[in-house]
């Protein structure tokens, strides 16, 4: 009798721990920088989510008002959960350009695998070939490796140009991450239309995700400033990652890559809370509408999302469907690629291309621009 109280006494604590974690990762947006485990309960919610339904089942034919904590917690969450996943059918993606549509891409193609050029070089053509067969208007790329200086490069940047059919470009890098002798690293944006102007906005000590970059694209009788940029990522090391994966089981080394996993974490939430505040601050000054891309390293209702989000549309809200995962490792849950646009754009039709050429999935949206911001 007395070990059946204790084990219902814990269920229904963990029950309720788990749904404070489930609010608090909901809600992780309202923290900033003051509680940078919000963020990790936010990575979690879908996980928490899982497991409160299975609670609220498990209550329900043993002690029916004990659900009531899943469903309260589940019912306080609605809105920062529709963030999450979005329920609505998509209606596919029509390969074909509507002409008064702007399409915009956005991708983190890990250094168009240049690690690999010499044992799998088809990969890279794969990829342009994707680029071309959705035949984007503006591309915004993250984790770019290339040369605009080399002819001989084996990313020279005049050739990709010329293979995605492209006539203009901006890539913004500091050589002090130069990636070799012949190659920096960087973000840059591609385009058929037109540069007005370009920038790059860098902030001390110059680290790769304190850069991010502008450009004023003049498309037929309209302007649009286009914003590309890379947040802080969690820098996971390969042995980080294997032990996410596989939860090997070493007690020194299991203690040792939780505390350096963290401690990544932590480092990662306090440096995108940052720099968040940095681009919202360059968005909120453009006098054009304006089109933000990126890899955000964070998820829905995380303070970057929610700060550089405020007042704009998210492409994947509007028009995805299903938790929209962009990212192809650790969990299925990670939608951390993001394109958001002015009110004024129409979001017309977005996707997901679920082909993996790099560690992260490109998305792609179609615009209208209507001016009124209705």
């Amino acid at each position: 009798m007395l070990m059946r109280r204790f084990f219902k006494v814990s269920l229904i604590l963990i029950n309720i721990l788990t749904a404070v974690f489930f609010i608090v990762g909901c809600y992780s947006a309202s923290f900033g920088h003051s509680f940078w485990l919000a963020g990790l309960f936010n990575l979690a919610s879908l996980y928490l989510l899982l497991l409160l339904v299975i609670f609220i089942i498990f209550w329900l034919f043993v002690k029916a008002r004990l659900a009531l904590i899943g469903v309260v917690s589940i019912a306080l969450c609605w809105i920062p959960l529709r963030q999450l996943i979005k329920l609505k059918t998509g209606s596919g993606f029509a390969m074909q350009k509507n002409k008064s549509n702007l399409r915009v891409m956005s991708w983190n193609i890990a250094h168009f695998d240049i690690l690999e050029h010499k044992t799998h070089p088809e990969v890279k053509q794969q990829m342009f070939d994707l680029i071309n067969k959705y035949d984007p208007d503006i591309a915004c790329f993250q984790e770019m490796v290339g040369s605009d200086r080399y002819p001989d490069a084996i990313n020279y940047v005049p050739d990709i140009m010329r293979s995605i059919r492209m006539p203009y470009q901006y890539y913004c890098y500091d050589p002090k991450w130069s990636f070799d002798s012949k190659h920096e690293f960087g973000v840059i944006i591609f385009s058929k239309y037109p540069f007005v102007s370009q920038h790059k906005i860098a902030y001390e000590p110059n680290n790769y995700n304190d850069i991010f970059q502008y450009v004023d694209v003049a498309v037929n009788k309209d302007t649009f400033r286009v914003f590309n940029l890379h947040l802080q990522s969690l820098k996971f090391s390969a042995q980080n990652l294997d032990y996410i994966n596989k939860s090997a089981i070493d007690e020194g080394k299991s203690f040792k890559q939780s505390m350096s996993i963290l401690k990544k974490f932590r480092k990662g939430f306090e440096l995108r809370s940052l720099q968040s505040d940095r681009v919202k601050k360059a968005v909120n000054e453009s006098p054009l509408p304006v089109i933000v891309c990126g890899d955000f390293n964070d998820v829905p209702n995380s303070y970057a999302y929610a700060t550089i989000g405020k007042g704009l549309k998210n492409a994947f809200a509007e028009k995805g469907s299903g938790i929209g995962r962009t990212f192809s490792g650790i969990s299925p849950t990670l939608r951390i690629d993001n394109i958001f646009t002015d009110k004024r754009f129409t979001i017309e039709q977005f996707t997901c291309v679920q082909k993996k050429l790099s560690d992260h999935f490109p998305i792609i949206t179609d615009i209208f621009y209507n001016g009124s911001g209705l």
